[in-house]
């Protein structure tokens, strides 16, 4: 079988992919996120091509330093009122992103692409919805307080797989999509692939 490498230093999607059973070693791709994003945004590029390419760059850089691999690349976008969301750096950042996207709906964006042999074999990219209710400041302090440095961690500021699930009233789509990892459609690709077993 393929030896599978993933272009990402996330702690969760490393740990979809182990508790999937995928096989897989890391390499986290070193490139400027935020400048390829300002620059697709200032171009007008939607969400989701915004992800893909992103998803893509990671792919391609670590395609070349392991020929003849499989090579994931992931990223996800987030969006609100036209507004695109980077990770927060600090903790008044994540506290800012939380209070603008306080009792609004927005999107999320998640895009998956294999590279082989520095040639981009396969992509996938989805959509969630998302609307998170008018929680109260006493909440956002405590929330805030209990997550730590997990708030860190994505550009939503939220793991809905725990505390976090409690700032949304609705959502709408595939749970590794939020997660940043459409995983079942890429479960299927490396089955066909034969990079796992069926």
């Amino acid at each position: 079988m393929e030896t599978i490498t993933l272009a990402s230093q996330s702690e969760t999607r490393r740990k979809l992919l182990t508790s999937a059973g995928v096989e897989f070693t890391t390499l986290p791709a070193a490139i400027d996120e935020e400048e390829i994003r300002s620059s697709l945004e200032s171009e007008g590029a939607d969400p989701a091509a915004i992800a893909e390419t992103l998803a893509e760059h990671k792919a391609r850089v670590i395609s070349r330093k392991r020929p003849g691999d499989l090579v994931i690349g992931a990223d996800q976008i987030l969006e609100c009122e036209k507004t695109i969301f980077s990770k927060p750096v600090d903790f008044d950042t994540a506290k800012d992103q939380l209070t603008k996207l306080r009792g609004k709906d927005h999107q999320l964006c998640s895009s998956v692409v294999v590279f082989h042999n520095s040639e981009r074999v396969w992509h996938n990219t989805d959509t969630a919805h998302l609307r998170m209710r008018n929680f109260s400041d006493d909440f956002l302090n405590t929330y805030i307080e209990k997550l730590g440095e997990k708030l860190l961690y994505g550009p939503g500021c939220y793991q809905v797989e725990g505390l976090g699930i409690q700032l949304f009233s609705r959502i709408t789509g595939d749970h590794f999509t939020i997660l940043g990892l459409p995983l079942l459609p890429l479960l299927d690709y490396l089955r066909l692939r034969g990079a796992i077993s069926e």
